[in-house]
């Protein structure tokens, strides 16, 4: 069961990469023309997802959204991650005064809701894409410290990297050629588990109208634009919402499954 889980998740994986890269080839055609004959169509065999108020093909706007909900995603866990990496290096290689420091400062960040971290930064510099996709950034990198630490901790004590001590390696030597590598299985477990995270967080926040706005080809703009007509037309939130969900079980899964496969071996 576990193993036709991963191959499913592997499979919307496959899905979603190919929509982002090569929309076209999925979903031929331009996701903002509007129709307005069409408009509130069911789903069907000419429009699998439905129609919109506008007579905008919803599978061809989800197929081309995707491309920016997994780039908002990924920048995001990619800002959390570089963060993280820094705060927890700090933490993790600095004297003890420095570890101290950095650590009480993380408990403090991470003591806040991740959302409502996003939401203040946004408040102060204001809605939009970009800054959504820094707040979630922002808002997922305590949580990621806290564990990049505790693993340089644990790479800190390896014999091996005490013998390079002994050896008179110089610091660099020792953190590009024994501890980073060391921890680089962690930050893409890390990296996997956080993208899914980021997609649902920063969906949340278009939703609001904080992010990306309507009539963006994105996922959260696009349940954002529906709520309306949710009541009648249920198609219009369904789908996106639905796409949200399996890109961050997708996600997830595989890097339970990667996590796994580490403890195994």
């Amino acid at each position: 069961m576990r193993r036709v889980t991963l191959v499913l998740a592997v499979a919307v994986i496959v899905f979603l990469v190919l929509a982002a890269l090569a929309p076209d080839l999925l979903a031929p055609g331009n996701p903002l023309a509007i129709h307005p004959l069409q408009s509130f169509r069911g789903p069907s065999f000419t429009h699998p997802f439905g129609t919109d108020e506008s007579g905008r093909d919803i599978y061809t706007r989800i197929v081309h959204g995707t491309g920016a909900s997994l780039l908002i995603g990924l920048s995001a866990t990619a800002i959390g991650v570089g963060l993280a990496l820094v705060f927890g290096l700090l933490a993790g290689l600095g004297p003890r005064w420095l570890d101290f420091g950095t650590t009480r400062f993380l408990e403090v960040l991470f003591a806040f809701p991740g959302l409502l971290f996003a939401l203040l930064f946004i408040v102060i510099y204001g809605p939009g894409v970009v800054t959504s996709t820094i707040a979630v950034g922002l808002a997922t990198a305590p949580g990621y410290a806290r564990i990049i630490r505790s693993q340089v901790l644990v790479v800190r004590r390896a014999p091996y990297l005490e013998a390079a001590v002994v050896l008179g390696r110089g610091p660099a030597h020792r953190l590009f050629r024994h501890l980073l590598p060391n921890v680089a299985g962690s930050l893409f477990v890390l990296v996997t588990l956080g993208i899914g995270q980021s997609i649902v967080w920063a969906s949340s926040l278009s939703y609001l109208g904080l992010g990306a706005v309507p009539p963006a080809a994105e996922w959260g703009a696009m349940l954002s634009a529906g709520r309306t007509y949710i009541s009648s037309f249920w198609w219009m939130t369904f789908f996106p919402g639905l796409f949200i969900v399996l890109s961050a079980i997708s996600t997830t899964v595989l890097g339970r499954g990667i996590q796994q496969r580490g403890r195994l071996s």
